[in-house]
């Protein structure tokens, strides 16, 4: 848990502790890269505005690191653009403040389960190819040319599951309940469509004109073998 302010964080630190997790705590930017590479934490809750480097700055390094973990952004600014920033930087999904604690559980329970309770079931020799990539669902890994892409667990669950409904078109909504695992009702169409970008930009030889990952108009994507 990344935040500055001494009564929140003692708050929010009770709050998690209550429900059963375990809290590393930390107060700036740079000490928040330290503890996520000594901590090796399960999920990042952080703040965006730190006294020494923003979060958005925190975010984008802990990306370039190669950490792969889920990276939930709490803001006081309730404006389309820090919230698509947060998500260009590499964030999973972002809240809003003031928010409910028991929304902010329920956010960190949804990003948990789906990192570590449905990929953590790998499928025995399965495996999913279109074009140059290939998807290993035993190793929970992709691959392109023979080289690994670095997704994120939110990214590899979007593609996994596009590409196992081939043809089958899915609207945002949809695949924000799917992949996201709730019912959102706040910036669905943009988080969804950050999150393919960065996968066709990965993946696809033209990500501005996509040959698998489409776009079905009116609708939302679909892949199209």
């Amino acid at each position: 848990m990344v935040e500055d302010e001494p009564a929140v964080a003692m708050g929010l630190e009770y709050g998690l502790k209550s429900e059963g997790f375990s809290v590393l705590r930390a107060g700036t930017g740079k000490q928040a890269l330290a503890l996520a590479e000594s901590g090796d934490p399960h999920l990042i809750l952080l703040d965006i505005r730190l006294p020494d480097i923003s979060g958005f700055d925190v975010c984008k390094l802990m990306r370039t690191r190669g950490m792969r973990q889920p990276i939930l952004i709490l803001t006081a600014r309730d404006e389309e653009l820090d919230r698509v920033m947060g998500l260009e930087l590499g964030a999973d999904d972002y809240v809003v403040k003031p928010y409910r604690l028991r929304e902010l559980i329920a956010r960190i329970r949804a990003l948990l389960r789906r990192a570590y309770g449905e990929l953590a079931v790998p499928v025995s020799g399965g495996k999913l190819r279109f074009g140059d990539v290939e998807i290993d669902l035993e190793k929970l890994q992709v691959f392109r040319n023979g080289k690994i892409v670095d997704l994120t667990p939110t990214e590899f669950r979007l593609l996994r599951y596009l590409v196992s409904n081939p043809e089958h078109p899915f609207s945002r909504a949809d695949l924000i309940e799917t992949i996201w695992g709730y019912d959102s009702d706040i910036g669905s169409d943009r988080t969804v469509d950050v999150h393919m970008r960065h996968v066709r930009e990965k993946l696809e030889p033209d990500a501005a004109n996509p040959r698998w990952l489409v776009t079905v108009r009116g609708i939302g994507y679909k892949f199209q073998p």
